[in-house]
């Protein structure tokens, strides 16, 4: 099998192009890095100002009563069992993306194949999870500009707030489908990248460098999750 590496994934040594200073990174992953970097900017922002409100609130719902059910399973009584599935299901895609770079670099098409097709349906699972969680939310009346008509038993404490309760829902469905059309957008660029394995496009190169870029957008989507998970699940 030829190793000769084609010269799209070359780093380039000319004076501008990049590629030797300051970091020896061939150039689409340092873009890529530099995207990362802008959208960590855009999770942040909206982070920042999830507990900037949660943090200010006299009261607040609380995530082990909101997030207590298994949609279709269980109703009420399994605090956050749901969310640690999806968030297992999503690291689970994550190693397997991590199997198919390590793959990648052994030039072993089938392998690199497999674990692409292994990330791709646990994305799918992760977003399907997601759906059926909001979907719940919103039976149980959550929505953008709208909660339910009883809130006692989301509430610890005997205060209770209508107000921060929308303020909480809105920021919800906000950053968890900011974050899920992330997660769709992964999923779309992996199968992309998973036809070009399948057709030999990176094996004709001698690299499979594309497989590490959308791996490394991947892993930056899981470990936003962690963020996310922590801010609305855990705090």
């Amino acid at each position: 099998m030829s190793t000769t590496v084609s010269q799209i994934d070359q780093v380039k040594t000319t004076p501008w192009a990049g590629g030797r200073e300051p970091f020896s990174v061939e150039y689409g992953k340092m873009m890529m890095w530099f995207f990362l970097l802008s959208d960590a900017f855009t999770f942040s922002s909206l982070l920042i100002a999830y507990g900037a409100l949660r943090f200010s609130a006299d009261v607040w719902p609380s995530a082990e009563l909101v997030f207590q059910s298994v949609p279709g399973m269980i109703d009420h009584g399994a605090p956050l069992v749901f969310v640690g599935i999806m968030t297992f299901i999503l690291i689970m895609s994550s190693v397997t993306m991590v199997l198919a770079v390590e793959a990648g670099h052994r030039n072993a098409k089938k392998e690199v194949s497999w674990w692409m097709i292994a990330t791709v349906i646990g994305g799918f699972m992760f977003l399907g999870c997601q759906a059926l969680e909001w979907a719940h939310l919103h039976h149980e009346g959550f929505w953008w500009g709208s909660v339910p008509k009883e809130l006692d038993h989301f509430f610890k404490e005997g205060a209770v707030s209508a107000t921060y309760t929308q303020q909480f829902a809105n920021l919800f469905f906000t950053i968890t489908g900011f974050h899920g059309f992330h997660v769709f957008s992964g999923v779309i660029i992996n199968i992309v990248i998973l036809i070009n394995v399948l057709a030999g496009t990176y094996e004709r190169r001698g690299s499979y460098l594309m497989v590490e870029k959308v791996g490394l957008y991947w892993h930056f989507v899981d470990l936003v999750w962690v963020f996310v998970f922590t801010f609305f699940y855990l705090v």
